[in-house]
């Protein structure tokens, strides 16, 4: 029996290296330009892990893209939101590359896309999949533009690839696209944390940071902790690459308590359902009341990350008076450059009482539980296995404002908040809407489903919601002309539209009567139609607009606008 399994290790040794050292010159660089990183795969983001890389494109638009490998675009999607303009790319490998935020496509894909948008007389497309015969690549193909499109917050190339039958999401640094990097990363501030009612961390019962100094590059240490009881630790870091001054997340972090790894975090490739597990992974109260990130190098227990090996007792240190403990908290970028903490504890017990109070509501939540409770108007409604652990939720009523619980506790699952709206006229029930007003000057809209008397909405941020009343229309004004105008020199007619209440949820524009595709910049708040588009009859045109917000206010604005056709 041990001659078979032994052929077969071999083999599968064999096929591993083969596909390893396959990969590694598979893919080209997709700009014509060096690679300079401006954010990593793996980086901490708002609920979620950076699923790529960011490619710098040298603060501009419109740089060329090509496609990194031969095969075939299989998706092609256009948001408003999210990745923008994006294209997908299936190789013979089983490889998807991935390619976002856009500009345009290539001449011949640009014009089957805009022939979808103006046939759904819609900007955004959602996604066309495509056999392998449609659109086949080459390896150096140009495909498309660098741009700025979608969520994204600068000119840049996001760049991914991806398994294509699982759809997990890898390093494009593990096949062979080598930034400059010889930066070791940077530790910004050490937590330790008392996670066991009896511990103690400097005669305390709670989170506390801890000073760090700096003694060489890339070599840390911290003042001395005496503690006691179950302890864990977090820290700030952040890694730089070369010709970049931006701040990029870190490859790996690992933990030794003398000497001995008892934790490590290493990010090569994740799923995507597996991504919203960053709120456990992170100090999540902590980032959503300062916006700073500290990463945990403990495992809370509901934590189904895949990215944690050589775990003991998930990373979480049992202090024991009387003995002494040298932590060593070690950070790496992907090019193996590393920074190290050196942490000094000595268990000392403390005798000092200190007051725990009670935390205790109406509302007990069992997290494994579905659970419905209400009060006054409003209702909530938690799916089973939304919490991550069993709890007490804080839910009070005050002048039509419902507090849930705080937004610093993160959710698995969405919940239902559901409002009764029997008292108001069918008038007023038409303008109001329901928004998070945990800051109350600046309400935000929850998308709001209407049924009879019910307005309820899903969510997974908890905190203060309420009713919101907007009898305001939409902003829109012409851009760069005025009406009765002669624009023959104008490439692009634009307009400018904005709403202050409910927020904008769609737009129409009409050229003489037909539908023109105009690309809305949510940033700048500009929407814009190319006149390369369509050719016009005559000269005398009139353009239409018809913007409309959450609650169905709506503005109007016509134009009439004189243009030779310029051949």
């Amino acid at each position: 029996m041990k001659q078979p399994f032994l052929v077969f290790i071999i083999l599968i040794t064999f096929i591993s290296f083969g596909q390893e050292k396959e990969s590694k010159n598979y893919f080209r660089n997709p700009l014509n330009i060096p690679s300079v990183v401006a954010g990593t795969f793996g980086e901490l983001r708002s609920n979620h892990f950076h699923a790529g890389i960011d490619l710098k494109t040298q603060g501009k638009e419109g740089l060329k893209v090509f496609a990194t490998a031969n095969g075939f675009i299989s998706r092609i999607k256009v948001a408003q939101f999210g990745y923008g303009k994006t294209m997908y790319i299936s190789h013979p490998n089983g490889y998807t590359t991935v390619y976002a935020h856009l500009s345009k496509y290539a001449d011949k894909i640009e014009e089957y896309v805009k022939s979808i948008q103006y046939k759904k007389e819609n900007y955004q497309t959602g996604n066309l999949f495509f056999k392998e015969g449609k659109f086949p690549v080459e390896k150096g193909d140009i495909i498309a533009y660098s741009g700025n499109t979608g969520s994204s917050g600068g000119p840049h190339l996001h760049y991914e690839i991806r398994n294509t039958k699982t759809e997990h999401i890898l390093n494009p640094l593990i096949f062979g696209l080598y930034p400059e990097d010889s930066i070791s990363p940077v530790f910004q501030s050490l937590m330790v944390y008392a996670l066991a009612p009896h511990s103690r961390i400097n005669n305390h019962h709670k989170n506390t940071i801890i000073s760090l100094k700096k003694i060489k590059e890339g070599h840390y240490t911290s003042d001395k902790i005496y503690a006691t009881g179950t302890i864990g630790f977090g820290v700030r870091v952040f890694d730089r690459l070369n010709k970049a001054l931006n701040k990029n997340g870190i490859n790996s972090l690992e933990m030794l308590v003398n000497g001995k790894r008892v934790y490590h975090h290493h990010i090569e490739k994740f799923s995507f359902a597996e991504s919203k597990f960053i709120n456990l992974h992170i100090d999540y109260p902590y980032y959503k009341k300062y916006k700073r990130r500290y990463q945990k190098t403990f495992k809370e227990n509901a934590n189904k990350l895949s990215t944690y090996k050589d775990l003991t007792e998930n990373g979480k240190i049992e202090i024991k008076k009387g003995l002494n403990y040298s932590i060593e908290i070690i950070a790496k970028d992907y090019n193996d450059n590393s920074s190290s903490i050196k942490i000094p504890i000595v268990g000392m017990h403390s005798n000092k009482l200190l007051y725990q109070p009670t935390d205790t509501t109406e509302f007990k939540i069992i997290a494994g539980n579905f659970h419905k409770f209400k009060k006054e108007n409003i209702t909530i409604a938690f799916p089973k296995n939304t919490f991550y652990k069993d709890l007490f939720l804080d839910f009070k009523v005050e002048k039509g404002v419902a507090k849930i619980h705080t937004p610093t506790l993160p959710l698995d699952k969405s919940f239902t908040l559901t409002f009764d709206v029997s008292d108001y006229s069918e008038e007023e029930k038409k303008q109001l809407y329901i928004a998070n007003v945990e800051k109350s000057t600046y309400p935000i809209y929850q998308f709001t489903r209407k049924k009879d008397s019910s307005f309820f909405t899903t969510t997974k941020i908890l905190g203060k919601y309420a009713l919101r009343s907007d009898t305001l229309k939409p902003s829109v004004s012409l851009v760069h002309f005025k009406d009765k105008q002669w624009i023959s020199r104008l490439n692009t007619l634009k307009v400018k539209i904005s709403d202050k209440g409910s927020g904008m949820k769609d737009y129409r524009a009409t050229i003489d009567g037909e539908w023109i595709l105009m690309e809305y910049n949510h940033r700048k708040k500009i929407a814009t139609y190319n006149f390369n588009d369509k050719k016009l009859s005559g000269s005398k045109h009139i353009f239409k607009i018809v913007v409309s917000d959450n609650v169905g206010n709506t503005n109007t604005l016509s134009a009439t606008f004189y243009k030779k056709q310029l051949n």
